[in-house]
């Protein structure tokens, strides 16, 4: 078996990488609540959280 070998070139993808981490905020979350499931409220608490954080690192605004 052949293997190609890696280039240089790495590729990424934001928006895939943004998304993973606020799925990993949402696992934390989940993991440390004490009920079940996430309430809605707290769902959006972790969501604002994350996009804080990632307006302070990127200084960027969301379309939302």
């Amino acid at each position: 078996m052949h293997v190609a070998p890696a280039r240089g070139t790495a590729v990424q993808d934001h928006v895939a990488l943004a998304e993973i981490e606020l799925c990993g905020d949402l696992i934390i979350a989940a993991s440390a609540a004490r009920e079940d499931r996430l309430s809605p409220d707290r769902i959006d608490e972790v969501l604002k959280l994350a996009e804080q954080r990632f307006l302070a690192e990127h200084g960027e605004k969301t379309d939302r």
